[in-house]
């Protein structure tokens, strides 16, 4: 095997890992929006002492979102590297063996075959550039990615619950104090939700380009949004007619 072959090779490895981290990603993801977002749901919730343990799953929940998609663009060279794919993509000489590779991999024996795959891959190529470039050094979003960052070395690892009861309602944004008492500016859950959707677009373009897979991870996200509003429909507080310790009001409550 030849380094051309071995680096395609090693490129599908990569991108293999990627769709499962994402589909990770999407499971967390999907089965937390509920938690955070359905005004019914946190009404059945309210402030009882179930609050605490619905607040526990929530908050673990966007903590392996944002962990799974951060270890996409890692750092370490035995992790997924959006950089090293990115650098890949943009030789010429790896992009040409890869067009070949795919080439070959087709029923088509015509002597047109590779410059008709070169024509189909060339915009998804770019497409992924475009979107790895964007939360790379100087990219329009890359200060997310910094944010998203620092936040899963410094804070995800130490997350604390109040010890009071606590209503259920509100963003999992965090707020946090710098040393100097002032605030530290953490992504917003539109930064996180738009970082998340381009994630899924990313790996989509990949396993398209790489290994010729079209898969459509929109399918599996309406599958896990699916089970997650049946999980959360029998999510109730004590408070709620039908828990098992029921507390009815209190007469002229």
């Amino acid at each position: 095997m030849d380094d051309a072959q071995q680096d395609i090779e090693r490129l599908k490895n990569m991108v293999d890992t990627a769709r499962q981290e994402i589909e990770l990603a999407v499971m967390f993801h999907e089965t937390w929006r509920p938690a955070a977002y359905d005004t019914g749901l946190h009404d059945r919730i309210g402030t009882s002492y179930a609050a605490h343990a619905f607040q526990i799953i929530r908050l673990s929940l966007r903590r392996e979102l944002l962990l799974a998609l951060t270890r996409l663009w890692d750092s370490n060279k035995q992790a997924v590297r959006m950089s090293l794919i990115a650098d890949r993509l943009r030789d010429p000489i790896f992009f040409e063996a890869l067009v070949q590779f795919r080439a070959r991999r087709t029923s088509l024996r015509s002597k047109f075959a590779p410059e008709a795959m070169r024509k189909s891959l060339t915009p998804q190529r770019d497409q992924i550039l475009n979107l790895i470039n964007k939360y790379s050094e100087g990219g329009t979003a890359s200060e997310v990615l910094k944010k998203l960052r620092m936040l899963r070395h410094q804070h995800l690892a130490h997350r604390q619950l109040p010890n009071a009861p606590i209503a259920v309602a509100g963003s999992d944004t965090i707020g946090q104090q710098g040393e100097e008492a002032e605030p530290v500016v953490w992504a917003t859950d539109n930064e996180i939700e738009a970082f998340y959707q381009d994630n899924l677009d990313i790996i989509r373009l990949l396993l398209s380009l790489v290994q010729g897979l079209a898969y459509d991870l929109s399918e599996a996200t309406k599958v896990y949004k699916h089970h997650a509003k049946y999980f959360w429909a029998s999510a109730r507080g004590e408070r709620t007619e039908g828990h098992p310790d029921y507390r009815p009001p209190l007469l002229g409550s």
